[in-house]
Formats: structure tokens, C-alpha cells, sequence
């Protein structure tokens, strides 16, 4: 029973996270972090492949006859902060931090692998999926590119994300979208510099900019459903040095955020036609950079039904939230889930330490619930690869 071993377990995977904690890693630099849990795998005797997407690591554990397969994910790297803390596990890293609670996730998931080797009650394959790189960098991307579905078939995928403001022990699974995609832009405004007593001899870039600013705002306010959730901020503006000196170019950058994949396109294409629009009509050239970044996370039907009915029986009902409304920061496991369906769920952490939340120089992951999150992916791979 998982009772009788999580007591033990949970102490011990602690003090792993802890240590993760006090030694983070950046984005596909994870290799202390990557090794400590490949050992900690190949302790358990299972099946470990390491390097993909660089840093990542994917453990097997095969029970069974049966075909189908369900892979569980953590995320590993840290941030590039500089923590606060004073706790004796804080970061000895300068400028870096784990202020996410990617330790957390790594250790909990540690520790469902080794509550299943111990177990042994499920009929099918459990794939432990430790991915590098989630902040910014796209190491679910990487990993999806580099055949992580072709090496390891899997019927369903899950994620798991630590949740500062919910209750401790309490979830949130919600079917559709809960994560947004997230896109980034820079561009630069070119003109004819000039006196600024003379702007009849000058091409303008700050009032042209000006009017961008302006005029993007219109992609959210009258060319986007009021019910649909849409962003799209300019978030710097850089032009000129002096203050009788019209500048030649002018550089703006900012994100579009959105929880609808289509919606995304649309909103690139009307940011396109609007910096079109401005070179027309204040007469200056414009070099438009729009990088996609991750693409909206939506939990599909199947794995989230599991995944709520699996959370009530760790938590109970009332603990189980499943009208969260979604979150407009983004997450790359999303694309995970846009090849193999998949859920992707929140576990409170509590209100943190003076009400800290994700990627605050104070956030530390709370530890009282790692054995929450451990007995959840048990259960969760019990109740899908049922015997």
C-alpha cells in the first residue's frame, strides 16, 4: 500500500529536492540536476535513457502484458534570479534560482517512480519524463523534435505544476485550455533624424511609434471576441538620447498572449497589417520580428476526466477545483499535449511566505505536499494502467 512506504519516501525525496534547490541549473545546463536523477533511477533498476533534448531524461518501467502507456512529466530547470532567501537549502548560485518549484516537481516525481517499482500493481508502461529547459527555452519542443514519442509510444501524457494561492492538497484540472501560447515581437521604426526645431525636415519615428502603440491596442479592443482571452502589450519603447535631437529609428518589442491557437495567427497577421498601415502613413520603414513561442496548453477530455476523478480520490471532491480560470502565463508542455493527448494539472502550494508566488526571489516549493503529489501520479498511473 502506498501508505505504509510514503512516510519513509517522502522525508527522503526531500532532502533530493532541497539539494536541487541549493544547486540550480539553466535551461539545457542541467547536468548535475540530470544526473542525480538518472542515478536515483538507475538505483531502482529501470530502464533510463539520458541526453535527450541535451539534458533530459526519460525512465521505463514495464509491468504487465498490457500495451498501453502513459508518460508523467517534471520539468527541472531554474531561472535566471537571484533568491533572497536565507534558508539553509538557498541557491549557491548567483543569479540563479529555483523559483518555480521545478525542484519540487522533479523530487515528487522521483518518488512516484520508486512507490511504482515498489508497488508493482499496474499492468502496462509508466514513462518517467524529466524535461530540461520549460522556462522560456522550449525543452518540451526540443524533446517532441528529437523523438520522444517515437522512442517511447505513450497513449496519454500528464503534467503536474506546483500552484502558490490554492490550498494546500487542493488541484485544479480543468478540461480545455489552461495554460496561454504566448508569442514575442521587436520592432524597429526607421525615419530621418533631425533638429527637433525643424520636424517639417525630419521623419518622426517616435510619433510614428506613438501611433503603434496606440493602434495595436486595437487588435485586442475591436478585432477580438470580447469572450475570447487575448493580450497583446508593448512592453518598451526605445528611441533618442537627446532632447533637441529627432532620432532615425526607434525600437518597440512586446508579447501577444492568447489561449486559442488560431487567435494567435490572427493576431500576428493584424500586428503585420498595422505596421504596414504605419509605414504608409507616416512615411517610415518598418522591420516587424515576431518569434512564436510556446503554443496555448489545452488538457483534452480522456486524460482530464482521469486525471479529476484520480485528484478526488487523493484529496476528496471539495479539494478538486474544476472552474479554475486559465492562467495567461504559458507552459511548454504544451507541446507535448499537442501530439499525444494530455492533462496538465495545478497543486496548491499554499499562500507561500509572505504571500510569495512563482518567480519571486522569495518562493521556496512547500514541501508538505510532496507526499500529496507522489501519491497522485501513483494513482494516476494505478487507475489508468489498471490490471
Amino acid at each position: 500500500m502506498i501508505d505504509d512506504i510514503l512516510p519513509n519516501l517522502t522525508s527522503k525525496v526531500a532532502v533530493l529536492r532541497r539539494d536541487i534547490h541549493a544547486h540550480p541549473e539553466l535551461a539545457f545546463a542541467e547536468k548535475r540536476t540530470a544526473a542525480k536523477v538518472a542515478d536515483y533511477l538507475d538505483g531502482l533498476g529501470l530502464e533510463v535513457h539520458r541526453g535527450i533534448a541535451r539534458t533530459g531524461v526519460v525512465a521505463k518501467l514495464a509491468l504487465g502484458t498490457s500495451a498501453r502507456a502513459i508518460g508523467l512529466r517534471a520539468d527541472m530547470d531554474a531561472l535566471p534570479l537571484t533568491e533572497l532567501n536565507s534558508f539553509p537549502h538557498h541557491s549557491t548560485h548567483d543569479g540563479k534560482m529555483h523559483a518555480c518549484g521545478h525542484d519540487g516537481h522533479t523530487a515528487m516525481l522521483l518518488g512516484a517512480a520508486e512507490a511504482l517499482c515498489q508497488l508493482r500493481d499496474f499492468d502496462g508502461t509508466v514513462y518517467f519524463i524529466f524535461q530540461p529547459a520549460e522556462e522560456h527555452e522550449g525543452g518540451g519542443r526540443v524533446m517532441v523534435e528529437e523523438g520522444l514519442f517515437e522512442r517511447f509510444p505513450m497513449d496519454m501524457v500528464f503534467g503536474l505544476h506546483n500552484w502558490p494561492g490554492m490550498a494546500v492538497g487542493s488541484f485544479g484540472v480543468t478540461e480545455g485550455p489552461v495554460m496561454a501560447g504566448t508569442d514575442r515581437f521587436e520592432i524597429e521604426v526607421t525615419g530621418r533624424g533631425g533638429h527637433a526645431a525643424m520636424p517639417h525636415q525630419a521623419v518622426d519615428v517616435v510619433l510614428a511609434g506613438s501611433a503603434l502603440v496606440q493602434a495595436v491596442q486595437s487588435l485586442v479592443s475591436r478585432n477580438t471576441d470580447p469572450l475570447a482571452a487575448a493580450v497583446v502589450s508593448v512592453t518598451r519603447f526605445h528611441a533618442g538620447h537627446a532632447d533637441n535631437v529627432l532620432p532615425e529609428t526607434a525600437v518597440l518589442g512586446g508579447t501577444v498572449r492568447t489561449l486559442n491557437a488560431e487567435l494567435q495567427d490572427a493576431l500576428e497577421q493584424g500586428l503585420r497589417r498595422i505596421c504596414t498601415g504605419i509605414e504608409s502613413t507616416y512615411r517610415v520603414s518598418i522591420d516587424l520580428r515576431y518569434e512564436r513561442g510556446y503554443p496555448p496548453t489545452v488538457n483534452a477530455s480522456e486524460p482530464s476526466l482521469l486525471a479529476r476523478e484520480v485528484a478526488r480520490q487523493v484529496v476528496g471532491e471539495a479539494q478538486v477545483l474544476t472552474n479554475l480560470p486559465p492562467s495567461m502565463g504559458a507552459e511548454d508542455f504544451a507541446y507535448l499535449s499537442r501530439v499525444v493527448p494530455g492533462c496538465y494539472v495545478w497543486l496548491g502550494n499554499g499562500p507561500g511566505e509572505g504571500g510569495c508566488m512563482l518567480h519571486s526571489p522569495h518562493y521556496d516549493f512547500n514541501d508538505e505536499i510532496i507526499a500529496t503529489g507522489i501519491r497522485y501520479w501513483v494513482k494516476l498511473a494505478q487507475r489508468v494502467l489498471a490490471v
